[in-house]
This record gives C-alpha cells, sequence and structure tokens, in this order.
C-alpha cells in the first residue's frame, strides 16, 4: 500500500473514532447511493470546454494556458473543509509537481469554493500548483461530475462543522465528485478518473502513466 492509501486509510480511521455512529451511519450510506453511478461522467475522448477560472489571488487562468505546454492534469476536489482532499493534494505536490515540471504539463486544483477559500486550501498544504475557483459548480456540472448531498447529510454535514452554505461560492450544497482529469493541448481528455466514494483518490502513479502515453 502506498503513502496516499496508508494516509486516506488513517483519516477514515479517525473518523470511525470521533463522529458518532448513527452520523457516520448516514455519511456511508450517501456514499453507497452513489457507487454504481457511471452514467453522464466525462471520460476519455471528450473535450473539456473552455473556461477562465479565477486563482487564489482572483487573476483569472483559462484552460488554453493549463494546457499549453502539451497538458495538463485537472484535480477536482470539494474544498478546503475536506480532510480527503488536503491529503490528496499535498500527495500531488510532492509526487506530481516535480515530474510535471519536467515535461512542461500544468496541475491545476478546482474547487466550488471562493477565491479565499482556494488561497486556504494552497497556503494550508504549501501548493506550488494552481488552486482555481469553479463558482457555481460550472466547468464540473459539465463534465457531469456534481451531486447534491441529501438532506440529512446537510445535517450531519453542518452538524461536524462542513457547512457548504459557508464554504460554496455560491451558497449551495452541491459538490463535484472528486476527479481527475489528464487533458492534452486540444483539450482532449486522455484520462479520467471519477470517484464517486470521498475517501478514495487517483493515485499520482497513476496520472503518470497517463502523461506518459500522451
Amino acid at each position: 500500500m502506498n503513502e496516499l492509501s496508508q494516509g486516506l486509510n488513517g483519516i477514515k480511521e479517525h473518523a470511525r473514532e470521533v463522529i458518532p455512529a448513527d452520523a457516520l451511519a448516514t455519511l456511508t450510506a450517501e456514499q453507497r447511493r452513489y457507487a454504481d453511478r457511471t452514467d453522464g461522467f466525462v471520460k476519455a475522448g471528450d473535450t473539456v470546454p473552455g473556461f477562465a477560472l479565477p486563482d487564489a489571488t482572483g487573476a483569472e487562468v483559462t484552460l488554453g494556458e493549463l494546457v499549453s505546454g502539451g497538458a495538463a492534469v485537472l484535480v477536482f476536489y470539494r474544498g478546503q473543509w475536506c480532510p480527503f482532499c488536503n491529503l490528496a493534494l499535498r500527495a500531488y505536490q510532492e509526487e506530481l509537481s516535480p515530474k510535471l515540471a519536467e515535461s512542461g504539463a500544468r496541475l491545476a486544483a478546482i474547487s466550488p469554493q471562493a477565491p479565499d477559500g482556494s488561497l486556504s486550501t494552497k497556503e494550508k498544504n504549501e501548493l506550488g500548483f494552481a488552486v482555481l475557483s469553479d463558482p457555481g459548480n460550472e466547468v464540473a456540472r459539465s463534465l457531469g461530475i456534481t451531486f447534491t448531498p441529501a438532506a440529512g447529510v446537510q445535517d450531519v454535514m453542518a452538524a461536524i462543522g462542513s457547512d457548504l452554505t459557508e464554504h460554496n461560492a455560491d451558497g449551495t450544497w452541491e459538490l463535484p465528485h472528486p476527479t481527475v482529469l489528464v487533458v492534452d493541448g486540444t483539450r482532449t481528455v486522455r484520462f479520467a478518473d471519477v470517484h464517486t466514494d470521498y475517501t478514495e483518490r487517483t493515485e499520482p502513479r497513476e496520472i503518470l502513466a497517463a502523461l506518459a502515453a500522451l
């Protein structure tokens, strides 16, 4: 088992210890609700619509800029409030960023947070790559990877400090499923990995293999 998987399992074990059993059961049931969903998700061969999204400082970053070196890795994550997301982003910083710099490929993380949330993510995890805001999940929704937690799940999330109306730029509960895309210079998706279980993430070695295959 690699370091990222071990870390994710560690967070799950900690959650079992600190979250009340009934609340944990509600969250687990929500994960199962999406377990078999595959329809409508972005897939290899699709074209990513062009976009211009604000980074952590508010400056716009376009998809064209990101793929200008020949390829880009787009990481859709839930927000700085999500420990699984923070761990994965740190792993991508440590294991992907140095190798991507050598190839000219760009890495960008995208969430529905406002830029101040992106700034918190960037600073907390010491990220050297672009951290972008997708207000209203417009880009994520165009890729078919968004969902809205059920009302009971929203209550549990709010009770444990994850009220998305305070984190999402548009004040809604809509989220992207954690997703990694490798996009080439023509904006064509060459690799797509969507996780309906938010406790799982794409391994860095899988992303590097997809880039090597371009």
